[in-house]
């Protein structure tokens, strides 16, 4: 099921569904065959506004790993680790060459009177955007509130905007190293956030750091503060907001009018659901010659996406873009 998901948005395969009928298989549920069809629609629909931005995948590997399994009478709830590779369609001739990423699912089993075990759901367990493969959640209406930071462009502008040369003692490739070489093997000098809230700003944190931004001493719950030690951390090492207010007070950043004016080192926020509460950390780890940024970041783990796919994965979703 989710190699179909990823077929749906490779460029030359198209999704199909392969029917369980071996003895001890795992089929979809009536309910769950109908959901994966219009996933599967949703995905062609994505890939075609991904390819309207300029970009395709020319082939895609899906790989999946069970982490434990819990069985109650006649349910059944399997965790499960998703590894994904794609590997960028040369359009322009400057993009990497792959992207990836790791997302985790709950599924859950039923098991019919003729003893066949039957899949009845699938849920992510991750925070952030969604993996490019996954149906996005469905859009929230509310009120557009004015957020502490200016809000970014997606529309890709005609002339791309080179980084001007960096702040005297940041290293952005120092910032992008880090985050490529601890995007799934995560650092152990550092505590994870994955079950509290999401591990997205903690790992924007870790590579400013490693690129040379220093600790802002004081108290843990004041945003105007950024540090992190053996016991503790301050709320703007890790909240999306805090993050945010601490940047533009200090001026570590400033905010970008577009989104593809972003350079490696620099980071992109996102409001999925337009409530004024930005919810995503992400940084820029690679931005090809045709000004496309390439963003790696934590929940759900992912290695270079480009910000084409994020924008038609969530094109209502609001931008912030961080000059750092």
């Amino acid at each position: 099921m989710l190699s179909e998901r990823t077929a749906a948005i490779v460029d030359g395969r198209p999704a199909r569904r392969a029917a369980a009928v071996d003895s001890g298989a795992v089929r979809l549920s009536a309910k769950q065959a109908r959901t994966e069809d219009g996933t599967t629609s949703s995905l062609g629909k994505r890939k075609a506004r991904l390819a309207a931005l300029g970009e395709e995948y020319s082939s895609g590997d899906t790989k999946a790993t069970v982490n434990s399994t819990r069985i109650q009478g006649n349910r059944a709830t399997v965790q499960v680790t998703e590894t994904t590779l794609l590997r960028y369609k040369k359009l322009r001739g400057d993009e990497p060459a792959t992207t990836g990423f790791q997302a985790h699912h709950e599924l859950t089993l039923a098991r019919t009177s003729g003893g066949k075990w039957e899949l009845t759901g699938v849920r992510s367990t991750d925070d952030g955007p969604v993996a490019i493969n996954a149906p996005a959640a469905p859009a929230v209406t509310t009120a557009d509130a004015l957020p502490s930071a200016t809000r970014a462009a997606i529309t890709k502008p005609a002339t791309p905007q080179n980084k001007p040369p960096g702040t005297a003692g940041y290293d952005y490739k120092a910032m992008a190293a880090y985050t490529e070489k601890y995007w799934k093997d995560y650092n152990p000098a550092y505590r994870k956030f994955n079950d509290a809230g999401g591990d997205c700003t903690n790992f924007v944190s870790q590579a400013l750091k490693a690129g040379g931004w220093k600790h802002q001493p004081g108290s843990y719950d004041d945003y105007r503060n950024w540090w992190y030690d053996s016991s503790y951390q301050s709320l703007s090492w890790v909240g999306v907001n805090e993050w945010s207010w601490f940047t533009l007070h200090h001026k570590r950043a400033t905010n970008l009018s577009n989104v593809y004016h972003m350079g490696v080192g620099d980071v992109m926020q996102m409001d999925f659901d337009r409530d004024g509460s930005k919810d995503h950390s992400m940084m820029v780890t690679y931005r090809s010659a045709s000004g496309v940024p390439y963003l790696t970041y934590h929940s759900v783990n992912t290695y270079r996406k480009s910000v084409a796919s994020i924008i038609a994965s969530y094109p209502n979703s609001l931008y912030y873009a961080y000059r750092i």
